[in-house]
């Protein structure tokens, strides 16, 4: 069962990555050429994705904050410090974000945003530590290390580049529209 919600895990982050790879485009063929038929285009998907941008968002984070649980409390996957960060920057995500979605507020970015930096910051370091143990600052206890590498699907994706995918995901679906700022 672990080992399905693993991959099930990794697929869902290697679909955020392909969402945000996403909007990112969008919003940049929309800034950098909003006369023509893609730049129109592309604001027009914006427009739409931003309709339900924060409910997109309460989403992914639900969904960590419920893979995060799962990896620790079904699978016993004991969470290191650098796991503990990053939950610390997720789990209030679902919440703000839930508040938010339910009251139409658009400008929870501002609250947001902070704790996605963190948190993808801390994803970045962990996902590096995983590849590069020597990078180990002291940050983490001797017994229950953070380089140790729960599962790693495809060769790459680990529970801390999962967690990664997820904050970038949210960020980039708070950016606001380009075709509303005008």
């Amino acid at each position: 069962m672990t080992e399905a919600v693993q991959l099930f895990a990794t697929l869902l982050a290697l679909s955020a990555n392909a969402a945000t790879i996403a909007l990112v485009c969008a919003h940049v063929v929309a800034q950098r050429r909003p006369s023509t038929g893609a730049g129109r285009w592309a604001a027009d998907a914006l427009d739409q994705v931003a309709s339900d941008a924060v409910v997109l968002a309460w989403l992914v984070a639900v969904t960590a904050t419920l893979g995060s649980l799962y990896f620790s409390e079904v699978a016993n996957f004991t969470p290191c410090t650098l796991c503990w960060y990053q939950r610390i920057a997720m789990y209030p995500l679902a919440v703000v974000l839930g508040v938010a979605a339910l009251r139409h507020d658009a400008s929870v970015r501002v609250y947001v945003w902070p704790l996605t930096a963190i948190g993808a910051f801390v994803a970045v370091y962990h996902y590096l530590l995983e590849w590069f143990p020597d990078l180990e600052s002291g940050v983490c206890s001797a017994s229950v290390p953070c380089d140790v590498v729960w599962f790693r699907e495809f060769g790459f994706a680990t529970l801390s580049y999962t967690a990664l995918s997820g904050f970038l995901l949210i960020a980039v679906l708070l950016i606001p529209p380009i075709a509303k700022e005008r």
